[in-house]
């Protein structure tokens, strides 16, 4: 195993978790129990990747390895034993980052393994680091974070694409992905730390049927 596939294979399992965490806290969030807070965690934690995997036909990870799920219902476990508290939840912004960072440059990784062209290999990237958030806050009956202004869709795209670009021009595979990974999370930071946001419609009014 290269040191590319190791490192990817250890962020995937990390971003499942997290994402997984962020999950369970959702549920923590409307008081569910304990198999419910699995089933979030489950859903949000591999609800990316699995995506992915349907669209360029290739075998569902999780399927194939159902560590991935462990993984999911370990976090849920984590939090429904240590609780939800506010600094808690300030954590699992940040491991949100670095899960978000992570999986862009996974997803396309995999993609592009498979033979996806470029662009479909940032797209996929997307989805892997996104999807399962939305599916997450569909569940909750939370604001999607497709409709908040603070950027996250654009740092997993902008991640992907860093990497995708970096391996069309022929740099290694590692540090293709360490800047893909640095891109993503920078930009997710300075959201965080700064509330950085894309500018909204200018447009007045409602559109006119």
């Amino acid at each position: 195993m290269d040191a590319l596939t190791a490192t990817l294979t250890w962020l995937d399992y990390a971003a499942v978790a997290v994402f997984g965490a962020t999950g369970a806290l959702a549920a923590a969030r409307r008081k569910h129990d304990i198999v419910t807070f699995g089933f979030f965690a489950a859903v949000t934690g591999v609800g990316g990747g699995t995506l992915r995997d349907l669209l360029i036909g290739a075998p569902v990870f999780w399927v194939q390895k159902p560590a991935y799920i462990l993984a999911c219902l370990a976090a849920a476990m984590a939090v429904w034993v240590f609780g939800a508290g506010k600094g808690r939840m300030r954590v699992l912004l940040w491991l949100d980052a670095l899960g978000l960072a992570a999986y862009c440059v996974v997803g396309a990784a995999k993609a592009a393994s498979l033979g996806a062209p470029p662009f479909s290999a940032v797209v996929m990237g997307t989805l892997t680091a996104c999807f399962g958030g939305v599916i997450r806050d569909v569940l909750a009956h939370e604001p999607s974070i497709l409709l908040k202004r603070e950027i996250y869709v654009t740092a997993a795209l902008l991640g992907a694409c860093a990497f995708v670009v970096l391996q069309m021009f022929e740099v290694p595979g590692f540090p293709a992905g360490l800047a893909g990974f640095a891109v993503a999370f920078a930009i997710r930071t300075g959201a965080i730390l700064k509330g950085w946001a894309l500018p909204g419609f200018p447009g007045r009014g409602t559109p006119e049927d």
